[in-house]
């Protein structure tokens, strides 16, 4: 499967019920994590159907798609947050992912929607991020968690499949991509020098395919977030980039003895009586 049958696959299904479902959990997160980054940059990679930065205020705002493929508008519901204020659509932008044209450390926001799932190499995608952000920038990464209700319903639709059953029957999640683990991201960040400031776990329904039931099911969503955090079908994670300073030696070491010792020899003067 080519990268543009990618794209069309996984925005037909985002206007599904479970699609659905999973757009609004995402949309809230990312309103609420970038309505408070401030600079100048801001870059969004991949999946225009999210609007992961219309919450942000800042001056130069770019949309990056790696296809040339124009995805169907998706009607997003409104800002949760009455104080959240909603900005004109960003600029949109055709580059590739393994060597986006921004200079180093030039971008203050960078916002990975799904990109990384449908990454050629992932890996090469958050050096560039890396490369691009400046010291204590922020990047905001939303994926599928491998370790799901909705992660095993996919994993057994391939497997019957590899068996010869089930053909002609589409999967529950979109074909192409790969599952990236939480906790396998965050040892790649680290790695990179991030600092993790946050990450959350949501959509804990079962993987139903029906509206009617996936409202049914609405109650496991405070439940789940409190007995199984970890097995939300997605997760949402916030990291610093972090860099550290140069420690100074020899020069600074040594005039710093110097004015310790001097302040020593004052210190230990005796005072001299005069003669009357």
């Amino acid at each position: 499967m080519t990268r543009d049958q990618s794209i069309i696959e996984l925005g037909v299904w985002l206007q599904s019920p479970a699609g659905r479902y999973l757009l609004e959990w995402e949309q809230d997160r990312l309103d609420r994590a970038v309505t408070d980054a401030f600079g100048f940059h801001a870059l969004q990679l991949g999946l225009p159907e999210i609007q992961g930065l219309r919450a942000n205020r800042m001056p130069h705002r770019w949309v990056a798609c790696g296809s040339l493929v124009t995805p169907e508008p998706i009607e997003l519901p409104p800002p949760r947050d009455a104080l959240i204020t909603t900005q004109p659509a960003p600029v949109a932008l055709y580059c590739e992912f393994d060597a986006l044209p921004f200079p180093q450390h030039s971008v203050d926001l960078v916002v990975l929607p799904h990109a990384l799932e449908l990454a050629a190499d992932p890996h090469q995608l958050l050096r560039e991020v890396e490369r691009i952000l400046v010291p204590e920038g922020r990047l905001v990464i939303s994926g599928l968690n491998p370790a799901s209700l909705w992660a095993l319903r996919q994993r057994s639709g391939h497997a019957w499949r590899g068996i010869g059953l089930g053909r002609g029957q589409p999967t529950y999640l979109p074909r192409a991509g790969e599952f990236i683990g939480y906790w396998r991201l965050r040892d790649w960040l680290r790695l990179l020098g991030f600092h993790i400031e946050s990450g959350r776990f949501g959509c804990y329904r079962p993987p139903l395919s029906s509206e009617r039931w996936l409202q049914r099911f609405e109650w496991m969503d405070p439940v789940g977030d409190r007995w199984w955090p970890v097995l939300g079908a997605a997760y949402f994670l916030v990291a610093v980039k972090r860099v550290r300073g140069m420690r100074l030696v020899g020069l600074l070491k040594n005039e710093r003895r110097r004015v310790k010792a001097a302040t020593a020899a004052v210190a230990n003067r005796e005072p001299v009586e005069a003669d009357i």
